[in-house]
């Protein structure tokens, strides 16, 4: 049986962020997740990345930080931008348990993710 997140999200997972074991823990934890393989988006360019997730309202995940920053500073007319920023040192990246948790603590925070750009380390406490 599913846990079911109180705020689950619709999120579409960028191709740098689609793992099994990150997908299954999402899904577990009662949110809506598509990855941009299913949704036959692999290889296609960032902006089309986000204006999918945009039309289809899903918050997106992605390592892709810089890139998504710019199309953020563009047009920040979207559902959210989570970015997972990654170290020169993998072992201060967060694993998929982290992901997760700063996922629950921005939603126990109800802050709306509407139009934001959000740094997801910076949820981990």
């Amino acid at each position: 049986m599913k846990k079911e997140s109180p705020l689950s999200l619709k999120l579409l997972l960028d191709e740098d962020s689609q793992a099994k074991r990150l997908i299954e823990l999402l899904r577990n934890a009662g949110h809506d997740i598509i990855t941009v393989s299913e949704a036959g988006l692999e290889r296609k360019p960032d902006s089309f990345v986000l204006d999918y997730a945009r039309q289809e309202r899903r918050v997106l995940l992605t390592r892709n930080c810089d890139d998504f920053h710019t199309l953020h500073q563009n047009n920040n007319d979207h559902y959210g931008i989570l970015a997972v920023y990654q170290y020169a040192v993998p072992s201060q990246n967060m694993s998929y348990d982290t992901i997760l948790k700063c996922i629950t603590n921005l939603e126990a925070a109800e802050l709306s993710l509407i139009n934001q750009f959000i740094a997801l380390n910076s949820w981990n406490y």
